[in-house]
């Protein structure tokens, strides 16, 4: 039986963006040359024609009357989806691409002052397909609305001094903001007052050393990257420690500069490694599964990777320094 495709997957497929790569001789897999192979690449995209969004009668009027303008991504620091949108985080262009896959629509989201958002880093889903922007600069989080040409600033009840990772918890509204240089992760709630916090600088459990990114799954688990004690620590709802995993190294499994994290419907945790060029795939205990690339410029081969996003079983990596995003997806099953 074929297993039903994400909503931007199939809107993807339907517009005829997503090539034959994968089939044939053409096919690249990991691991390489096995018979049951984990993941399949899918594609790579660099601007919206690439993603079979073609610019319509007014935006092609404004570009010969004040210059075109350029949808190419430069520095992608994170991604998420909505539906057939694909949100990107975009440090060079100074903003967040919107890619509406099934309506054929491009825009670059900046600040609602016209202002730029000069360094955003994380991004989060909400209910209602608002999407939260986490501005490591201007140390702010704002919101897009659906359908919205600028991000909304949030008003907050704790002061941040350099959020990057965000997360959203569907059930109570909560937004989880990791505070990089604050060596902690805050939790909001629904009115943006302060509902509490997990962390402190250290390398106890619990405890963080410069944080990145951060993952929520529908169970409540929270899995934060403490980037600089080169681990994963995961967890509960009500913020409470349950494990971790990862150590310094520069053998298979070991971490490097650990960034984007995420799980997927069969628990797997993958995480980029920006240092190592690579993703890594383990099990739910921390046990290394399957290395995915290698540093380079082909597809399937990344330059200083940073954000990750899992819809479903399609896989989204930040490929920042080859100023792309790669789509894999993973055909393996629950093993």
């Amino acid at each position: 039986m074929m297993k039903k495709l994400p909503i931007v997957c199939a809107a993807l497929l339907a517009a005829g963006s997503l090539s034959a790569r994968g089939q044939g001789e053409d096919r690249l897999v990991w691991p390489f040359g096995a018979a049951n192979p984990r993941v399949q690449f899918v594609q790579a995209f660099s601007r919206a024609e690439d993603l079979g969004i073609s610019k319509g009668f007014f935006a092609r009027v404004k570009d010969f009357l004040f210059g075109a303008t350029d949808s190419g991504i430069q520095r992608p620091m994170a991604i998420t989806t909505a539906g057939a949108i694909i949100y990107v985080a975009d440090a060079g262009a100074m903003g967040v691409h919107r890619f509406d896959v099934a309506a054929g629509d491009y825009a670059l989201i900046t600040a609602s002052d016209d202002a730029p958002l000069p360094s955003p880093v994380g991004l989060a889903r909400g209910n209602n397909g608002e999407i939260y922007v986490t501005d490591s600069k201007l140390a702010q989080v704002f919101v897009i609305r659906p359908g919205a040409s600028k991000a909304e600033p949030l008003r907050l009840a704790a002061k941040l001094t350099q959020p990057t990772g965000v997360a959203f918890d569907a059930a109570s509204g909560r937004l989880y903001v990791v505070d990089t240089a604050a060596h902690r992760v805050l939790i909001f709630a629904r009115d943006g007052t302060l509902a509490g916090s997990i962390g402190q600088r250290g390398s106890g459990d619990g405890e963080f050393n410069y944080p990145t990114y951060i993952w929520r799954t529908p169970q409540g688990l929270l899995y934060v990257t403490d980037s600089l004690n080169f681990r994963i620590q995961s967890f509960d709802a009500a913020g409470r420690f349950t494990a971790k995993f990862g150590r310094q190294g520069d053998g298979t499994g070991d971490s490097a500069r650990p960034k984007g994290v995420a799980q997927d419907r069969y628990g797997h945790v993958y995480v980029v490694d920006s240092l190592f060029h690579a993703l890594q795939i383990f099990d739910d205990r921390g046990r290394l599964l399957l290395p995915v690339g290698e540093r380079g410029h082909e597809r399937g081969e990344f330059w200083l990777p940073t954000g990750l996003f899992i819809d479903d079983e399609t896989i989204y990596i930040a490929d920042s320094y080859n100023k792309r995003v790669q789509v894999l997806r993973y055909i393996g099953g629950a093993e």
